[in-house]
């Protein structure tokens, strides 16, 4: 909800002889005006700097100023910490009577004095924070557990300076814009780099999901404080025991989330976001202002296709708007056409992205925040409410469990009304090598591709099979950068405005409990979600199958003739240092959706390196 920046001076000769540049750390802290655009705020003191951009978004806000100090500890936090109550009560039972009102900011730093560095396994929600220790002469960082606060740094010449936003590290002169290869060339390969604790400037790096980083006497410490639990499944005699308690942590994720009193939600017309819609809306409407035109306001934006291909989303995200009686923003996406707004400033990224419709996505986030602060998200209910049962079964079978393996496959087939699959198919195209393989760019410098071995890289990582018998999808995804680097593009430094995207299907309360269910029935066409929101939601929704877009937008704005500059697009020259431009096919007229992102990619990085150039 806030900008942060700090600078340390690690090497004791440089803090001893020279404090903090305040001008410099002041300019830094005003570059974070647009994502904390309420005040900004400086703190000095010898050889340590903090900054903060203060951006409210909560009651508790509305009175914050950051950086805050409490006793010895002084600390910048870009923070929503949830479940409050519970963590009160644990430091009221340690000797901390912390008001109930108390910011975010300072229940941290009072889990701070009494956990320690062991502070992050009492707390929840999203976070980026940094503390200085006084007494112990020590910075003290950490981010959330899936990395939707973002958290870089630098360490440069006994210097530290680290931000949520990666721009504001850059400005710090002893950063260069030197880039990171490697990272150039997962992006070439996957879309993303594939190494979370880089940047793509060789400089910056970034403090991965769930670690924490301690500077102390000049040297980094890094540790990892969670990793996905590995538990039992649970066993409940009755089914609505399952949905009960699915109900009762889903109302406890969105509530969290609702510490505000206008509110939008980005809602399809599937069932994630239609969920979290529901269940904000009951919350709302039973507090003691209601829907009140002074009290809590609250409103669904929905992304629409009305002529490009046929899309249901209009209709389906309509029928829960009427059903819950909120307003409907629809936001017609028919007319981006694929890079559009590649040369405007407004739209420049941090990182490189292979999103030819990110003109699309930030004017998206711009609507659906363009009266209100928070913008709740549906993200991602794919990952924790879908699997394929076939894992499972297999999982059974292995652990000779064959009186378990009979009664779901029995269980599995009266609720779905249809046989198990239990993926024969795909084990014999795979014993017969014709599974589907991704495909290596032909277009890659070779040069540049043989000194970092990217087809070594390639084929590593795209073998690296998963490792969780029951659960292979859920921990690919968790475990893979696309995680957090989903989460980072609905970051303030992206959509480059003052919204704070929050997710409430992405809990840490709701993951654990996710990870613990039989996969079937209750993940099964997320079977869990269907059956707790009937009632709730119209039934034609709970009982819509889970479908792509009719269309790939891709593949139909580049019939259109303004879309062919594509194929002759003017390379800037440091694109040669990573591809070859001749060696890029035909964009137009492809037929096959990944082969066309993939070929998109070399563009992609082109923009990028544009604006990067244009900007130095």
């Amino acid at each position: 909800m806030s900008g942060i920046v700090g600078v340390c001076h690690t090497d004791q000769r440089l803090a001893d002889n020279r404090p903090v540049d305040r001008a410099l750390l002041q300019r830094m802290t005003a570059s974070l005006a647009f994502r904390g655009p309420d005040a900004q705020n400086i703190s000095v003191i010898d050889n340590i700097g903090f900054g903060h951009a203060l951006l409210q978004t909560t009651e508790e806000s509305l009175g914050e100023c950051q950086p805050f100090r409490w006793g010895e500890f002084r600390i910048t936090a870009d923070a929503r910490i949830d479940a409050r109550t519970d963590l009160l009560r644990r430091l009221r039972a340690k000797g901390h009577d912390a008001a109930t009102h108390a910011t975010d900011a300072e229940l941290i730093l009072r889990a701070y004095a009494v956990w320690g560095e062991r502070c992050v396994e009492q707390l929840l929600g999203d976070f980026a924070f940094a503390i200085w220790d006084e007494q112990r002469r020590t910075l003290f960082c950490a981010r959330d557990h899936f990395g939707i606060k973002p958290f870089f740094y630098a360490h440069i010449d006994g210097q530290f300076v680290f931000s949520n936003t990666l721009d504001c590290v850059r400005l710090h002169p002893t950063v260069s814009d030197r880039l990171n290869e490697q990272a150039i060339g997962d992006f070439l390969l996957f879309d993303s780099n594939q190494d979370l604790r880089t940047t793509v400037f060789a400089d910056i790096q970034r403090l991965p999901p769930a670690h924490t980083l301690t500077v102390a006497a000049g040297e980094i410490r890094m540790r990892r404080y969670w990793t996905l639990p590995e538990g039992d499944l649970i066993r409940y005699r009755r089914k609505q025991d399952y949905v009960d308690e699915f109900r009762e942590l889903l109302r406890a994720a969105v509530g969290d989330r609702l510490r505000t009193n206008r509110v939008s939600v980005q809602m399809s017309g599937g069932l994630d976001s239609p969920a979290v819609a529901a269940i904000a809306h009951e919350l709302l409407s039973q507090r003691p202002d209601g829907f009140q035109p002074d009290g809590f306001q609250m409103e669904a934006h929905t992304a629409v296709y009305d002529r490009l291909f046929p899309d249901d989303e209009r209709h389906y995200a309509g029928l829960v708007a009427a059903t819950l009686r909120i307003p409907i923003q629809f936001f017609v996406a028919d007319e981006y056409l694929p890079f559009a707004g590649a040369n405007d400033p407004a739209y420049r990224q941090p990182e490189p992205e292979n999103n030819p419709f990110f003109k699309h996505h930030l004017d998206f986030a711009r609507q659906s925040g363009k009266r209100h602060r928070v913008v709740l998200t549906g993200s991602d209910g794919d990952t924790f409410f879908f699997e394929l049962p076939n894992w499972y079964f297999h999982d059974l079978f292995n652990r000779r469990r064959f009186g378990r393996l009979l009664v779901e496959f029995v269980r599995y087939g009266w609720t779905q009304r249809e046989f198990p699959r239990v993926g024969l198919r795909a084990w014999w195209r795979q014993r017969r090598g014709q599974e589907w393989q991704p495909e290596y760019p032909g277009w890659l410098n070779p040069e540049f591709a043989a000194r970092l071995h990217l087809p070594d890289r390639w084929r590593e990582l795209n073998q690296k099979p998963s490792q969780h018998p029951t659960r292979p999808r859920i921990h690919r995804v968790l475990n893979s950068p696309m995680w957090s680097q989903h989460f980072e593009n609905h970051d303030e430094a992206v959509t480059h405005a003052p919204i704070e995207h929050r997710h409430p299907l992405a809990d840490l309360r709701l993951l654990e409990f996710t990870l613990s269910l039989p996969p079937s029935p209750w993940l099964v066409k997320k079977e869990l979600l269907r059956v707790a929101l009937r009632g709730i939601l119209p039934e034609s929704v709970c009982t819509r199958p889970k479908s792509p877009l009719a269309g790939s937008p891709f593949i139909e704005t580049l019939r259109s003739p303004q879309s062919h500059w594509i194929d002759q697009f003017a390379p800037v020259p440091m694109l040669a240092n990573f591809v070859e431009r001749n060696a890029i096919p035909s964009c137009v007229g492809e037929e096959d959706d990944y082969r066309l992102w993939m070929n998109a990619r070399p563009l992609s990085l082109n923009c990028w390196l544009a604006a990067l150039a244009f900007n130095r």
